[in-house]
């Protein structure tokens, strides 16, 4: 029976830590290019995750788990994170983490439509409808709330990225993956982190990259993303799904935004308005909804391990 300050301080850490990332992802973009900055967070945790499987007697993914494995990994970190990163130029770290809080939402629509796992009921129609009513009020002008709204292509961006993390979710259910899911986690990492590499030097970002010009704020920024974000989380999630229900540690989820709306707030000169506070209501409470409800029936389940992989690093 695992202790109560071990419990509150693996929470903690996935609370605090991956809602804090967001923040240090915008500190980041502000100095290196968004797909080379990516690319060397999940080269060196996916390395490290990798390491740590193999030296635990970990095999290593087959040829045809390595296929799917590429596929998930340009939909996870090529897709979401790519998209994400080169977003948070331009969108202040809360608004994204808010937009990306959607993914449970486009899940549930892949459940309801390829995994056939859920049922459109009435429940979750209103979550679907509250959650896809946040994205508008994020986005469209129109509404005239106070506070200016995502501009529309960075927005695209980030719905494009949580339909990827969110169909990734999905496939991961159905595609062959080696039985260790830390091994699953650290290959996509590692992968995904080579293809931003090579995604950074098509678009040129990486051309003219001069690590000395970078200031130490945005070295301790990639830093505490790799350490904290990428591993320290992920270790605190690992362990917490073996010891805590799928309910509990799911609340991350709605958890994560609101930290990393408050942290931009406090840190970063982000302003809480009307419109970032009802899209962020409307957002969390369709995610609170979905979490919260009743798990799909036994026969219509579909038997998996914990997804260790498929939460965000």
């Amino acid at each position: 029976m695992p202790s109560k300050l071990k419990t509150l301080t693996a929470f903690a850490i996935i609370y605090l830590v991956w809602g804090s990332t967001y923040f240090a992802i915008r500190v980041g973009v502000r100095e290196v290019a968004p797909l080379l900055l990516a690319a060397l967070r999940f080269t060196v945790a996916g390395a490290v995750v990798c390491a740590w499987a193999l030296a635990r007697g970990r095999r290593l993914p087959s040829r045809r788990q390595f296929g799917s494995i590429v596929l998930l990994a340009f939909l996870m970190f090529v897709m979401d994170y790519g998209l994400l990163f080169s977003a948070e130029r331009y969108v202040h770290s809360g608004m994204a983490a808010v937009m990306l809080a959607t993914i449970p939402v486009f899940t549930a629509v892949g459940e309801i439509i390829l995994l056939r796992t859920q049922r459109l009921t009435t429940r979750l129609a209103a979550a679907l409808f509250a959650g896809l009513a946040g994205v508008v009020v994020l986005v469209d002008p129109a509404l005239g709330f106070a506070g200016a709204p995502i501009y529309w292509l960075s927005a695209f961006a980030l719905v494009v990225a949580a339909l990827s993390w969110s169909v990734a979710s999905v496939l991961m259910r159905l595609l062959p993956l080696p039985a260790s899911k830390v091994m699953t986690a650290g290959s996509e990492m590692l992968v995904g982190g080579v293809m931003l590499g090579l995604a950074a030097m098509l678009f040129g970002q990486a051309h003219g990259f001069h690590p000395a010009a970078v200031s130490e704020r945005a070295w301790v920024a990639l830093a505490y993303l790799i350490l904290a974000g990428s591993l320290l989380a992920f270790g605190a999630y690992t362990w917490l799904i073996h010891h805590q229900s799928p309910t509990k540690v799911g609340t991350y989820a709605y958890v994560n935004p609101l930290v990393a709306v408050a942290i931009g707030c406090l840190f970063g000169g982000e302003r809480l308005d009307v419109r970032t506070a009802l899209g962020t209501v409307l957002v969390i409470s369709s995610v609170v909804i979905i979490i919260t409800g009743k798990p799909p029936r036994a026969a219509d389940a579909v038997p998996v391990e914990p997804d260790l992989g498929i939460e965000r690093p």
